[in-house]
């Protein structure tokens, strides 16, 4: 079941960005993220009332979500900032390395020790990556490919990913997560997935507060209400898959759900060529699909 779970998790994430990106075409990252997170909120509420209200809060409960907030208000902003100045199929991958901090933050904060599976998973994630980057003139768009030279070396693709701000924006927030998908197990183990959640989004969305409605253009939340039913259907897929992800965490190790529910850059590598016409599908196909094989092998140790 919890193999279930997290594969809904991955799918309905890369809806999320998929729907999201489209958003920030008119938007600014704040008041996409205040907006989905708020929605998610609204649509919990009543799921909420019908599986019994508000659980037992264990006194962990509160250092969790103290923490875990606050880091991901910080993660999610960095996120939806990433997916809206880089293409869709370049960034979204990078946070299948999330499982590659796993290793690290694990053992120090749920004592969940990695595997030998870990390790093989962790090579693929490597190499996916650095496939995932490679730059080559027929990947490129017109402009960026006039009059530029392409040398290939053993660096290139690294080059190109420190080089990316969205890239070095998604690693950043792949290291965050690998802190936060702990204290979300903390968290849910101390209250119950639907409550964790909630809690989770109603932090994120207040921390997103002063910068919707106390910006310098004083538009406050009319921007986001021309766009009610785009950012509406964000935040119902943004409830099903985080729903589904605390679920999931109940019933496997931290690193094994996540690693799942990274598998959704292979769908985002799609999205992004089919619906927003980013260039580069093989490579990033390519990439992306190395990066899935090494979150497979992790989840089924």
């Amino acid at each position: 079941m919890w193999l279930f779970f997290a594969s809904l998790t991955a799918f309905f994430e890369a809806c999320k960005d998929a729907t999201g990106k489209q958003s920030l075409k008119t938007l600014d990252e704040y008041s996409v993220l205040f907006s989905f997170m708020a929605v998610g909120v609204v649509l919990m509420l009543p799921i909420l009332g019908f599986s019994g209200g508000i659980p037992e809060l264990r006194p962990n409960f509160w250092w969790a979500l103290l923490i875990g907030g606050s880091l991901n208000i910080l993660a999610f902003t960095l996120y939806v900032r990433a997916i809206k100045i880089a293409d869709l199929s370049l960034t979204v991958p990078l946070v299948t390395l999330t499982p590659l901090f796993l290793l690290v933050t694990s053992p120090l904060i749920v004592n969940e020790q990695p595997t030998f599976a870990d390790a093989i998973g962790v090579i693929l994630l490597v190499v996916g990556s650095y496939v995932l980057n490679i730059v080559s003139p027929k990947g490129l768009s017109e402009r960026e490919s006039s009059g530029v030279k392409v040398r290939q070396s053993l660096w290139t693709p690294l080059l190109s990913m420190a080089r990316n701000p969205g890239s070095r924006l998604m690693l950043t927030v792949a290291f965050i997560w690998s802190i936060t998908s702990n204290f979300d197990k903390i968290g849910v183990l101390n209250s119950s997935p639907l409550f964790w959640a909630m809690s989770l989004f109603t932090v994120i969305a207040g921390g997103m507060v002063p910068f919707v409605f106390w910006r310098k253009s004083g538009a406050g939340l009319k921007p986001l209400l021309l766009q009610w039913r785009l950012l509406g259907v964000t935040g119902g897929f943004n409830a099903i898959a985080i729903t589904c992800q605390m679920l999931a965490l109940t019933m496997a190790p931290v690193a094994q759900v996540i690693a799942v529910k990274r598998t959704s850059a292979l769908i985002s590598v799609l999205f992004g060529h089919f619906c927003f016409g980013e260039k580069g599908l093989r490579a990033r196909l390519l990439g992306a699909g190395i990066m899935v094989s090494g979150v497979v092998i992790m989840s089924l140790k």
